[in-house]
């Protein structure tokens, strides 16, 4: 029944096209552009935000940086002014703004792939239990087996994808599959929650405070190995998420429709694969730094005129870490916050608004 609509809306479509004059034709060529020109100016200037937020982290501060500076610095010479300024900014100040950008992206992209794919605000790696199977992994990894380097990440990425694939396998074959996979997903946070906690009374004290800046999100891990794994990870899921973001815009109408169009629901969740990599991965570097996920993808809508862009979502994403992290660390005089807590405390109204706007639209 669905594809003879969709042949007689076509043919319908290609009659008023075929009596329509040229002034006409023109017209719906500018309606059509006019949406993609819209996505394409968000995301530019989301690309001229991203690099202010990174210069600001690195330039501003306790310990200012000029403009002219920086450049030199990046070139490995010492300022005969400011010797100490290549230490501060190579070694403390550059690595935490890559990685919060490069964190930031994977974050923001993988929730704007899994709202957009299972059609549902809530189903966001930080809400489902995507990033907290790659934490409770983590954690025991590095509680009890000492695990240090690859083997961290290694372990995050397989934790999220127990949580993923146990998600997939109680929704597959419903009617509802999204909404059953997002309520599992909530179900298994909690029951991730609990054993987190379980790991932290059975672990000595100091890895239970090492384990607890990790689980609130913090980039004081921020090394130039640790960028270069994002920025690999990134390298490699890149050109996969540029393939499945074809498939998510047609998900996006709903399974049966999807299908006829071309793109399958199997294959379509396929982008939830690469979703789980990007918040495994960033999670191991940064750990489950709260709401960016969730937030990225409707803020980007917002700015993309109500269309989804992955691209845009993972730019929100970076620009929300990166200036989190900067006031996290000079907001509050003489205190430290974790990027974490400022995401955390900005989040939760942003989140309320997001299920109130969603619940409007819904009766509307």
């Amino acid at each position: 029944m669905t594809v003879d609509w969709l042949t007689r809306t076509a043919a319908h479509a290609d009659a008023r096209a075929a009596a329509a004059g040229p002034a006409d034709l023109a017209r719906v060529v500018r309606a059509r552009r006019r949406p993609a020109r819209r996505v394409h100016l968000a995301i530019a200037a989301l690309a001229v935000a991203a690099v202010a937020a990174v210069l600001v982290r690195v330039l501003l501060g306790d310990y200012v940086v000029a403009l002219a500076d920086l450049l030199p610095i990046l070139r490995g010479e010492t300022l005969p002014d400011a010797p100490g300024a290549s230490f501060i900014v190579m070694e403390a100040k550059l690595p935490r703004a890559l990685v919060g950008l490069l964190a930031g992206a994977a974050f923001g992209a993988a929730g704007a792939m899994f709202q957009t794919t299972l059609r549902n605000p809530l189903a966001s790696p930080d809400i489902i239990g995507i990033s907290l199977g790659a934490s409770a992994a983590a954690v025991v990894a590095l509680t009890f087996l000492d695990a240090q380097g690859i083997w961290l990440p290694a372990a995050a990425l397989v934790g999220a994808l127990a949580v993923s694939l146990l998600m997939y396998a109680v929704g597959r074959g419903t009617a509802l599959a999204g909404q059953r996979m997002v309520l599992v997903g909530i179900g298994v946070a909690a029951l991730l929650s609990s054993v987190i906690q379980f790991v932290m009374t059975r672990t000595s004290v100091q890895d239970a405070q090492a384990a607890l800046v990790w689980l609130t999100g913090s980039l004081a891990r921020a090394t130039w190995p640790v960028i270069g794994l994002l920025t690999v990870s990134l390298l490699v899921l890149a050109p996969l998420l540029a393939v499945c973001s074809r498939w998510m815009r047609l998900a996006e109408l709903g399974d049966d429709l999807s299908t006829t169009l071309g793109a399958p629901a199997g294959r379509a969740r396929l982008g939830l694969v690469v979703a789980v990599a990007l918040a495994a991965v960033a999670t191991s570097a940064t750990g489950p730094i709260a709401f960016v996920a969730f937030l990225a993808g409707p803020l980007a809508r917002r700015l993309c005129g109500g269309r989804a862009s992955l691209w845009a979502a993972a730019l929100v994403g970076a620009v929300v870490v990166v200036l989190a992290d900067f006031a996290g660390d000079y907001l509050i005089p003489d205190v430290n916050l974790p990027v974490g807590v400022v995401t955390g405390a900005v989040g939760a109204p942003l989140m309320l608004a997001v299920i109130i706007t969603a619940g409007r639209a819904g009766k509307a």
